[in-house]
């Protein structure tokens, strides 16, 4: 019974305190409600790291629209028509066809449409843009950002490297800035903007994916920058801007129907051959007279530049400024004017920002030594493409079949049927597929004129320096030379 009493006891002091605390809570102002609500720590998503990750974001998002609006204003849509001669004779190609013209001479033309872009590269009117974009163009217009239109006038394009210039008669226009592209790096912020698709004034985001892209082969001179900023047709002549507002590169192509996969002409090139179309109507462009090749880790090895960078030279142009100056095939050339060349292509690049008739200084390993030679450049002159060499004669071939090659004699009426000049040298006649002359990309109709940098006269010369599995050889292939490591596979 006491305990039952102690309970009853406790129960109603219980309820006693609880009606007090909630008397309390009524009675509280709102004020103090809300001091306490505050001093309640916030969720953790709302706490310093957030805050500043969202503030890294808006400098980010602040950093491309003031991109955007910066260069916008010098961004051009293009409007080009063309037109297409059709045949107005519809038996063309059968009996009486030409009967047919001779009554019905007037001639059809079709007009065919399509759109690009450019940017402005001086404030008098002169522009910027891909010259397959612009040839053969009947109109090309002009559509600036505040709504301007404007007829446009080809003053030059460069078949080379797919660049035209056009101009319009307008002053005081808004010029873009254009960076330095050799110090593009992977991975840095690119801004696209262009009319793909006709959609004018479109911006894509992106980063440069690499640098000195030339494996498309798609013009004489292939230097690229490759991005994953989206570029689609219509965006060919726009500029690839870094997010200082400058110019990086002039986008001009993808890959089939690659995504993320774009290419622009990188600006130092662009500027020199933008500016020589404008002052001159043309490019000329330096020459060394050298021809030269990658770089691979064997024949690195071969030449004693292991671990290190440089352009092979493959052959020398007879007469030409590197052959007066002592250049010899077989050199490995690692620095231009003192500017290191990482990689086979460094050597074009750097070449072509220099002008015609300039000393340069070509620093070379030969044999294993180094040496500085001067070299003045020349103008290059065009060159028209190679046709194919036809198949070489049956005969019986020199077997190697431990590397998959056949080879035999270069005689005269092979060499002219070839097109090779030389009275001497083994002509590849066979390479199987698979095989150790595939994997090393010897080819039918190869003429190997070295075998160990000695000249090879017959095959028999090839077998010699292939007595211990391996030889380096120096190869015509048309009108071109390079060499080639060739080993047996164990």
């Amino acid at each position: 019974m006491s305990g039952t009493r102690a309970g009853w006891a406790r129960r109603q002091v219980a309820r006693a305190s609880l009606g007090v605390l909630v008397g309390c809570l009524a009675a509280a102002p709102e004020s103090q409600i809300a001091s306490a609500q505050s001093q309640t720590p916030p969720p953790s998503a709302a706490g310093p790291k957030a805050a500043a990750a969202l503030s890294g974001a808006e400098a980010v998002q602040t950093a491309f629209t003031t991109v955007a609006d910066s260069v916008s204003p010098s961004v051009v849509a293009m409007r080009i028509e063309s037109r297409r001669k059709l045949s107005a004779n519809p038996f063309e190609g059968f009996p009486f066809g030409d009967w047919f013209d001779a009554q019905n001479p007037r001639d059809q033309y079709q007009v065919q449409r399509g759109t690009g872009s450019g940017v402005v590269i001086r404030t008098d009117g002169y522009i910027l843009t891909n010259k397959h974009v612009v040839e053969g163009a009947s109109r090309v217009e002009v559509v600036f950002k505040d709504g301007q239109h404007l007829v446009g006038k080809t003053v030059g394009i460069d078949d080379a490297t797919d660049l035209a210039v056009v101009k319009v008669s307008a002053k005081n226009l808004t010029s873009a800035r254009f960076a330095d592209s050799s110090k593009a790096r992977p991975g840095e912020w690119v801004v696209a903007i262009g009319s793909p698709f006709g959609l004018d004034y479109t911006v894509t985001v992106g980063v440069v994916s690499a640098v000195g892209r030339g494996e498309m082969r798609q013009n004489e001179i292939g230097d690229y920058l490759q991005t994953d900023a989206s570029i689609n047709p219509g965006n060919s002549g726009g500029p690839l801007v870094n997010l200082k507002g400058e110019v990086l590169g002039i986008n001009t192509m993808i890959i089939g129907g690659g995504t993320g996969i774009g290419f622009a002409i990188p600006s130092n090139l662009a500027r020199v051959v933008s500016d020589q179309l404008i002052d001159k109507g043309s490019v000329r462009r330096p020459y060394l007279g050298v021809a030269f090749q990658p770089l691979t880790i064997d024949l690195a090895k071969q030449f004693g530049v292991e671990g290190k960078g440089g352009a092979l030279v493959s052959s020398v142009v007879g007469g030409g400024p590197a052959e007066k100056a002592g250049v010899k095939a077989g050199d490995v050339i690692v620095a231009l004017d003192g500017a290191p060349i990482k990689e086979h292509r460094d050597l074009l690049r750097l070449l072509l920002e220099k002008a015609v008739g300039a000393n340069v200084q070509l620093s070379l390993v030969r044999d294993r030594k180094s040496l500085t030679v001067p070299v003045v450049t020349v103008e290059k002159q065009s060159t028209t493409k190679a046709e194919k060499a036809p198949k070489p004669a049956r005969g019986t071939p020199a077997e190697r079949r431990d590397l998959g090659l056949s080879l035999e004699p270069l005689t005269p009426e092979r060499a002219g049927r070839l097109g090779y000049r030389g009275k001497q040298g083994a002509l590849v006649v066979n390479v199987e597929r698979g095989s150790s002359a595939d994997r090393a990309e010897l080819a039918q109709g190869d003429l190997i004129i070295e075998a160990d940098r000695k000249v090879v006269q017959a095959p028999a010369d090839v077998d010699a320096a292939l007595a211990d599995g391996t030889a380096l050889l120096r190869v015509l292939r048309r009108d071109s030379a390079l060499y080639i490591v060739l080993s047996r596979e164990d």
